[in-house]
């Protein structure tokens, strides 16, 4: 099973407390961009779960069909009460569910998902009888749920069901200290039995300042292509995509020094204050956008004493 990787003390400490938070049984809402790893945090907790012999279920909530969502998730019933089909929640007795895009359940269905969450209980179509099941949920998305709530496009006593345990993904641009170890990570992967493509200094620093919209997933993609077309190589500018190289503007300064001249202390200090004000107080993030690492900004913070 692959691992949550990263040094940065965001993903350290998401994967100290994971053991702890497997050992229960409560709902875990995990938030994150695209391509952060939530269904990796997911499969970890009951990997590490008393319900890891059995296979977690995943369930795309934004690929639920429009009609028959209900027996989809729950199953159908006989007016005896007897199962006709056992919905993918109702299978998973003794197991995780992980809803994966929980904010496109519809409204339709979510207090019906509400009610199997706080009494493990459901009633199938075409029958009263109810039907309990012992599932663990773990849920996530990419959404402002609680601006969902606000907007009234998801109750919120479901939010604060799931949500008893909240993880937060953070993205990989903020995970300024991760990316080099990321990147020869995968390149190792996917290697094979070809040589390990290798990355000079230089453009080390450019993939440190790329902003990742894609986040690890990206990263992942990336390392593989490179693995692909240049086994081996030391990669140079040439093999990089053109959004992942910086804006250079030829010929031109892009700071124009006064006639007067400057202290480059004092000039170092402003930019260090305004990366710092930029980035909320997120040191790793001030560093990438200041093209340091965070222990060079610290040493520099501890330099000017801030």
């Amino acid at each position: 099973m692959k691992q949550l990787l990263g040094q940065s003390p965001a993903v350290t400490h998401i994967v100290r407390t994971l053991p702890m938070i497997a050992l229960s049984d409560a709902s875990v809402l995990v938030y994150g961009e695209t391509g952060t790893g939530k269904e990796l945090v997911a499969q970890a907790l009951h990997a590490e779960s008393r319900r890891k012999q059995q296979s977690m279920i995943t369930i795309n909530c934004a690929a639920l069909p429009t009609e028959g969502i209900e027996a989809d998730l729950f199953g159908r019933a006989n007016p005896n009460g007897e199962i006709d089909y056992k919905g993918r929640l109702l299978a998973a007795d003794g197991s995780t569910v992980f809803l994966d895009e929980v904010d496109a359940l519809p409204l339709s269905i979510q207090a019906k998902v509400l009610r199997f969450l706080e009494a493990g209980e459901c009633q199938l179509q075409g029958s009263h009888k109810l039907h309990v099941a012992d599932v663990r949920i773990i849920a996530a998305t990419s959404a402002d749920l609680q601006q969902y709530v606000k907007d009234g496009r998801f109750r919120s006593d479901l939010f604060y069901r799931l949500q008893v345990v909240p993880i937060i993904l953070p993205p990989l641009r903020e995970r300024y200290d991760d990316i080099v170890l990321l990147l020869r990570h995968y390149s190792h992967e996917f290697a094979g039995n070809n040589a390990v493509v290798r990355y000079s200094k230089e453009i080390e620093q450019f993939l440190k300042r790329y902003q990742w919209p894609g986040n690890v997933r990206e990263l992942v993609n990336f390392c593989q292509r490179m693995a692909l077309l240049n086994p081996g190589k030391l990669l140079t500018q040439d093999d990089l995509p053109s959004e992942m190289l910086p804006d250079v503007i030829s010929g031109q300064h892009t700071v124009k020094l006064p006639a007067n001249g400057i202290k480059l202390a004092d000039v170092e200090l402003d930019l260090i204050e305004q990366a710092l004000e930029m980035a909320a107080g997120n040191r790793s993030k001030a560093a990438r956008l200041l093209g340091i690492s965070r222990d060079t900004l610290l040493y520099r913070m501890q330099k000017y004493d801030l």
